[in-house]
């Protein structure tokens, strides 16, 4: 048998494992990644399918070798099948490049990043300036709130259950005082906190910038126990939804690191936040490339991305023309001639999904708190704890010893 590409293998596996049904000149292919079908019209000259690779790539896809298939069964007019090529389970093999995981440091990173964790959250804490004391009871100082916070946050324990690891911190000298559990839950509603924490996110990902020059944005949501309801008025009924928080961040593709991060109202669109975070990225890293996807399409991201000194990579909508011009047609022209170097640089915003599965993989994907203050600082702390186990990893692997606040006073780290 001739060589066939990927692509042709998996249409010849859905051609003899799924129903394709034909509607009009057009047939219906069973999406293999999840529910629905996908409309392909296979035009001799120009055949076309609905799924996301042919729009992209502008290439055959797995559906449409799929339906031509089918069709050349199809022409054998006494009822039998007749089928051109022949496949083996051998020819279904895929070979995909691997690499290689450097286990002994991902062994020593994972078996002692609690006690390095410790240590570099204290570090970040002392950029923290204290505000003017108050009249009344002696209260916590942020540091020490904020330590709290976070430590909390990156043992995933219920406040009660977390006591224990905290009061382990305060005898080996990482806070002064030692809070009560409900003290906790109040600090997270301190819209004082959502800046320090932000700073420390910023903070905690500078240690790797000359290891990061490519970077990916996204948005992802955090669910609550919190819930909304409202009235429908076509069932006539009453429903609800959890409530949720939308993190919108951009990070490194290498290391995962997260280099800014902005939360909006749950429904904000994506394209907006962008200009922030790639200024906020620009202050301590070199940015070469950005990659996102088709809903960051506008001018004035490519714009933010060029101002930048970064080569915009950012994924067309199908009907995209490059008519309005600039730095938006160049990148137009060059994901038409040349697709698949497009690609190849446009697909390392796979990392930024990565990104967010480590964070909710490693300190859950919901929020406990109900307030939205809360919600929103509870995520940015999470987001802390994801940076100091990248550092940690890259400490063991790149041999980096990440110091913080080098490059501003100490008194003018963060300040309330």
């Amino acid at each position: 048998m001739g060589a066939t590409s990927d692509r042709e293998q998996r249409g010849m596996v859905i051609a003899a494992t799924c129903k394709l049904t034909k509607k009009g000149s057009a047939w219906l292919v069973p999406a293999q990644t999840g529910e629905g079908r996908y409309t392909v019209c296979p035009d001799a000259t120009n055949p076309h399918c609905t799924c996301p690779d042919h729009e992209t790539r502008g290439c055959k896809c797995k559906h449409i070798f799929a339906v031509e298939i089918v069709m050349k069964r199809e022409e054998g007019q006494d009822g039998s099948a007749m089928v051109t090529q022949t496949v083996t389970i051998t020819d279904l093999i895929v070979k995909r490049k691997t690499y290689r995981q450097a286990w002994s440091s991902y062994n020593e990173a994972q078996t002692h990043e609690k006690e390095h964790l410790l240590d570099l959250l204290a570090d970040l804490c002392k950029g923290i300036v204290e505000p003017p004391p108050s009249k009344g009871r002696p209260r916590l100082s942020m540091a020490d709130s904020v330590f709290a916070c976070c430590f909390k946050i990156y043992s995933t324990f219920s406040g009660r259950r977390f006591m224990s690891d905290l009061r382990a911190a305060k005898e080996n000298g990482y806070i002064d005082k030692l809070p009560h559990f409900n003290s906790i839950f109040n600090y997270l509603e301190n819209p004082a906190l959502t800046p320090i924490l932000k700073a420390m996110i910023v903070e905690s990902s500078r240690p790797l910038a000359g290891v990061e020059v490519d970077f990916a944005g996204d948005s992802s949501g955090f669910s609550s126990g919190r819930f909304e309801r409202w009235f429908d008025i076509k069932h006539n009924a009453v429903k609800a939804q959890h409530t949720w928080v939308k993190c919108h961040l951009t990070c490194g593709v290498k290391t995962n690191i997260v280099t800014s991060v902005v939360i909006e109202d749950k429904d904000a669109a994506d394209t907006i936040q962008l200009p922030e975070m790639v200024k906020t990225t620009a202050e301590s890293f070199k940015i070469r490339e950005f990659s996102l996807d088709k809903a960051y399409g506008s001018t004035r991201n490519y714009e933010a991305i060029d101002a930048a000194g970064g080569t915009p990579f950012i994924a067309f909508k199908s009907n995209a023309t490059g008519s309005v011009g600039g730095l938006y047609e160049k990148m137009f022209h060059y994901f038409s001639f040349r697709r698949e170097d497009f690609l190849a640089h446009y697909h390392k915003r796979s990392n930024v999904e990565s990104t967010f599965s480590m964070i909710k993989a490693k300190f859950k994907d919901s929020v406990r708190s109900r307030g939205d203050v809360a919600m929103k600082n509870e995520v940015l702390a999470k987001i802390v704890c994801h940076n100091i186990c990248c550092l940690i990893q890259e400490m063991h692997e790149l041999g980096i010893e990440p110091t913080f606040w080098t490059n501003k006073p100490l008194a003018n780290a963060v300040k309330l």
